[in-house]
């Protein structure tokens, strides 16, 4: 007899000397209900499944039997767990019965009575995605935030009734059929502060965009920070797909793009790319580089040298609206910064972030002078190595 996962808990009651040696396992008609299902899915690997139910125990030995057979469990995880007066039974062994999908449990119990039990186990092909929509007003000012999750469930078992936890956010009670797929919103944030940002990296963007042949843009994204005082911070928000729309003022909207963010812990920015714009244009020049503090060999030859280099940019804005641009230079190797005119965060050993503001149909001036230290010949020229090509001349 073989018994679907929503109706495999089998009991068989024995007591010792009661049946013979090598009679087969019976299983009762009646089954004990399914209580309280807990369906977590924090774990990208695996779910983890707690369902509770109360076993009528008799005095002595008790055989249950639990089978899976279709169901995705792996047999490996599977737990039982007392929750009552656990010191009234004991689990004496596990055995697999060959060629089934299944196991017996052999519990000793004091008294006869209703026992409550947790088992758990890692069900696989049951899984979450998480989406989220930001509506962003026509000012670019605020956007109202929701979030959604979506059910697959190919795991060969049906849930009639389930609380689901993602491990973060309040739990949500949901039914959840084998080969069904629901989508439930989770997140409602509404008037959420956003700030727009132009990011400009000088390894990957060309320095003189005048010089092509066709338009650049540079990468703008709205930043979302998950805080109380943006209407959020009360839990981590998930990875997943953001499609990103804009009341254009005429009570339709605009898409204006979609990204994949990253998990974003409380206090942190959700960051939202939505494509390229035109309306900042960056010009960079490499204006100085000159050799210094030359090291010699026994035959006169360098063999290490400092690079005293200088870069300008100018950064204009033709918005009418007040921006701000985020600025990664990448200085490699060993260096001092002997002048800059603009305030920087150094994010890493070779990396420099600024955040320039710009007023609207303003400009930005950006100096940076730095020596490079103890470079090898043949690999000066690492410092301004740029895919983008069109450096600028040194003067």
């Amino acid at each position: 007899m073989q018994i679907n996962l929503i109706r495999f808990l089998g009991l068989v009651f024995l007591v010792f000397g009661l049946l013979p040696a090598g009679e087969a396992r019976i299983k009762l008609v009646a089954l004990p209900d399914r209580g309280k299902t807990v369906i977590r899915l924090d774990n990208p690997c695996a779910t983890l499944i707690e369902e509770e139910r109360s076993l009528p125990l008799q005095k002595g030995l008790n055989k249950i039997d639990f089978s899976w057979k279709g169901v995705s469990i792996d047999e490996d995880s599977i737990r039982l767990l007392p929750l009552g007066k656990a010191n009234e039974i004991v689990l004496l062994n596990v055995s697999y019965p060959p060629n089934e999908e299944a196991l017996v449990w052999e519990i000793s119990s004091k008294e006869a009575g209703e026992q409550p039990i947790r088992i758990s186990y890692l069900l696989s092909n049951i899984d979450r995605l998480i989406t989220y929509k930001a509506m962003v007003d026509k000012p670019e000012s605020k956007a109202d935030l929701l979030g959604y999750v979506i059910l697959r469930n190919f795991s060969g078992e049906d849930f009639e009734k389930a609380i689901i936890n993602l491990g973060q956010g309040v739990p949500f009670e949901q039914a959840l059929s084998h080969e069904e797929t629901s989508q439930s919103l989770f997140l409602k944030a509404l008037a959420v502060p956003i700030k727009k940002v132009w990011t400009f990296d000088a390894a990957v963007k060309p320095w003189d965009p005048s010089a092509l042949d066709q338009n650049v843009g540079i990468p703008m994204l709205y930043e979302i920070t998950n805080s109380k005082q943006n209407n959020l911070g009360k839990v981590m928000l998930w990875s997943g797909n953001c499609r990103v729309y804009q009341d254009d003022g005429r009570s339709t909207t605009i898409f204006l793009g979609e990204d994949a963010s990253k998990i974003v812990p409380i206090g942190e920015k959700m960051e939202i790319g939505v494509g390229e714009g035109r309306d900042i244009i960056v010009t960079q020049r490499l204006m100085d580089k000159r050799q210094v503090n030359l090291r010699k060999n026994t035959s006169d030859q360098v063999i290490l040298f400092d690079s005293d280099e200088t870069i300008t940019a100018k950064i204009e804005n033709f918005k009418d609206k007040p921006a701000t641009l985020t600025m990664l230079q990448h200085i490699l190797g060993q260096w001092d910064m002997a002048e800059c005119n603009l305030k920087y965060e150094r994010k890493d050993a070779e990396t420099i972030k600024f955040l320039i503001d710009l007023p609207p149909n303003g400009k930005q001036y950006l100096k940076m002078h730095y020596i490079r230290r103890n470079i090898r010949p043949g690999l000066e020229n690492i410092s301004v190595c740029n895919p983008g090509g069109n450096y600028g001349q040194a003067r």
